[in-house]
């Protein structure tokens, strides 16, 4: 019962990949980020190599896995309680992304700790189109809105502190994958919203971004909508996406067109007292 840890990405899939199959919406970061690794190299998001690992029970199977990308602090996927332990006790933790009651664990461990950010996971369930509808149309973003993507991608990386960084990569694979959706209104782009590749059945709702002066006339909600739509009619069971806790307006934004809440995620950093 012991975690063992590695810089290959396909040794650590073909460890917990199936485990991270099995639980898609607890994993669907890892599953994400370890396909953009698979995808795009090993420093898809920074210079040092990535570090994986995964954690066994009595019975041998799979119980935890742990992502690290520096300069990003480890996320962990669903992980056993008992499995908590043993990884503080592996690793000099100095900051977590993990679920709630996880991060709390290791957090206890440690001589102090702030709380950077609380996400809160949802699920679409029924989805609820909004009603009235805003003016204007959703349309496939192409490498003619590159610019624009990019700009309003950093702002939205600004607006939930987290770090640019290859930002014109992501705009770029994304767009190719058919992954970014506009909202003009007058033929006018007035939102966006992404979404991720599907893995083992789950796509992510990514990226919702609408510029302060487009702001309160239902844009974020109508393009959520349409990429949700379009990727439960593409095949997707699981339609997932995160929300910060401390943006009121965005979570109400999501319940009221079907989105239900799942698990809350906190991003934890080691602080002495």
């Amino acid at each position: 019962m012991t975690w063992t840890f590695t810089d290959d990405v396909d040794v650590f899939l073909e460890a917990a990949g199936a485990s991270l199959a099995a639980r898609p919406a607890e994993n669907t970061l890892v599953l994400t980020v370890t396909a953009t690794l698979r995808r795009s190299g090993p420093h898809a998001y920074g210079d040092a190599a990535p570090l994986l690992g995964w954690w066994r029970g009595a019975d041998g199977e799979v119980a935890g896995t742990l992502v690290q990308t520096p300069p990003h602090p480890p996320l962990l996927g669903a992980i056993a309680p008992e499995a908590v332990a043993p990884l503080a006790a592996a690793l000099p933790l100095t900051g977590i992304n993990a679920d709630r009651a996880t991060a709390e664990a290791l957090a206890a461990t440690w001589p102090g700790h702030r709380v950077d950010q609380e996400q809160r996971l949802y699920r679409l369930a029924t989805l609820i189109p909004p009603s009235p509808a805003p003016s204007g149309r959703p349309r496939a973003a192409t490498a003619a809105d590159r610019d624009l993507l990019v700009r309003w991608h950093l702002a939205f990386a600004e607006q939930v502190g987290q770090p640019g960084a290859h930002t014109e990569r992501m705009v770029d694979e994304r767009t190719a994958s058919g992954g970014l959706t506009l909202w003009e209104n007058d033929g006018v782009p007035v939102s966006m919203a992404g979404v991720s590749p599907r893995i083992a059945g789950m796509v992510r709702v990514a990226a919702v971004y609408t510029p302060a002066e487009h702001r309160g006339r239902g844009y974020a909600a109508a393009v959520t909508a349409e990429v949700s739509q379009a990727a439960r009619e593409a095949g997707a069971q699981e339609v997932l996406l995160f929300t910060d806790l401390a943006n009121p307006t965005s979570n109400g934004v999501y319940r009221r067109i079907g989105y239900r809440a799942v698990s809350d995620r906190l991003l934890i950093s080691a602080e002495p007292k």
